[in-house]
């Protein structure tokens, strides 16, 4: 491994952040949860809003809430934000990732010295089926939003495909559901702090049941309120700052929206960005010391495990049965509890995973702590492999 520079690596650091518990939060709407992290990150950045030079928020909606249009909501936190320019960001359960790959652009461009990057999501005033019928809206609709089909059966389908191709990986699937809870169940703002074990998550039953077959309740993420927020800063800044997580690569990529214009069990997207972004780094997978990878089902773990190059398609099952993923195996995935366990505030995702990254390379992550983490991977996705964003994170010194 080595480190040089090149025109990519490190020209923007996250300098601060801020993520609130993730869960039903009943006492908090979207200007509540926008203005807490907004305040909370610029604190923890050590400096004041009015050094702040660009925002960017990242929020999903699509109707979970009656607030729309919420970028100059954050303004609320203080009145020395007004003025600055605010965006609003979208790109599925990657629109977190977007706000922070819009706050780093804006960086590299030198319109920026210090961004502020929201992610948000306030889903749980919403009956089951309105959140549904929105999720729905990140396939295609034309050919996949049909009869009635949810987000937990479009990941269906994908298992069923794998499961033809590879054999039935119900115990694969498991494991990963009881690995991220254990995992999440140390982690103070994860939405399920509970360690299920394999058992439970293998086993249908009343309080796990099939939700879109070979699916259960337990292989899919939960429906969250949450936020979370990251301070940017370029790299004169940064030098100065007290703590400084750098980007020592980063890829974005979009695939074809029409799951029947790809081959969805080979997450060629996922693929081919973790690729780019290895490659940019001058890494390769091993060494990293852990990953942070979008597990909004289990059978998407899975397929990530191939995709990230951990091992070959088809192979999924041997990292996870093998324990490489685990908190003490070779490469842990998920040591914060993943959108498993942490729950999946959509516009808030990409911006908590980034967050949970930097903790690790700050030492500051309590009992989800990996011991010795100097490198971390971040992948975020935006519907069926379809938006894919792959960040490598170091400490800046």
């Amino acid at each position: 491994m080595t480190s040089p520079l090149n025109s990519q690596m490190n020209t923007a650091c996250i300098t601060g952040w801020a993520h609130t518990p993730f869960g039903k939060l009943v006492d908090e709407d979207a200007e509540s949860l926008i203005v807490r992290v907004a305040t909370d990150a610029i604190a923890d950045a050590g400096l004041e809003p009015a050094d702040i030079d660009a925002i960017y928020i990242g929020t999903f909606n699509g109707g979970m809430s009656p607030q729309d249009f919420p970028a100059s909501l954050v303004l609320q936190a203080s009145d020395d934000l007004r003025y600055k320019p605010v965006t609003r960001v979208e790109n599925a359960c990657a629109t977190g990732s977007a706000a922070i790959y819009q706050g780093v652009n804006a960086i590299r461009a030198g319109a920026a010295r210090h961004v502020l990057c929201v992610g948000m999501e306030k889903m749980t005033a919403c009956d089951t089926a309105t959140v549904g019928a929105t999720l729905i809206k990140a396939s295609y609709v034309a050919e996949e939003a049909v009869d009635g089909m949810t987000f937990p059966g479009v990941f269906g389908q994908i298992a069923q495909n794998y499961f033809q191709k590879y054999g039935d990986q119900s115990d694969a699937l498991a494991m990963i559901a009881a690995k991220n809870h254990k995992n999440g169940s140390v982690n103070p703002l994860a939405h399920m702090q509970k360690d299920f074990g394999f058992d439970f998550c293998r086993t249908e039953s009343e309080k796990n049941p099939y939700v879109a077959r070979p699916l259960k309740r337990t292989d899919c993420s939960m429906v969250s309120d949450g936020a979370a927020a990251v301070v940017l800063s370029d790299m004169d800044a940064s030098q100065n700052a007290d703590k400084a997580i750098a980007f020592r690569a980063m890829t974005h990529i979009n695939d074809f929206l029409p799951m029947s214009k790809r081959d969805i069990v080979a997450f060629e997207g996922p693929k081919l960005a973790w690729a780019k972004t290895l490659e940019a780094a001058n890494l390769t997978l091993d060494d990293l010391s852990f990953v942070e990878t979008h597990d909004c089902f289990t059978i998407a773990e899975l397929i990530e495990y191939e995709a990230m190059g951990l091992v070959e398609p088809g192979q999924g099952v041997r990292a996870i049965k093998e324990g490489w993923t685990q908190k003490d195996g070779k490469l842990p995935v998920n040591p914060s509890g993943g959108l498993k366990a942490k729950g999946h505030p959509v516009g808030a995702t990409g911006v908590s995973m980034h967050v949970m990254a930097a903790m690790q390379l700050t030492n500051s992550a309590g009992g989800c702590q990996i011991d010795g983490a100097k490198l971390g991977g971040v992948f975020n996705m935006g519907g069926a492999a379809v938006a894919n964003y792959v960040s490598v994170l170091e400490p800046l010194k």
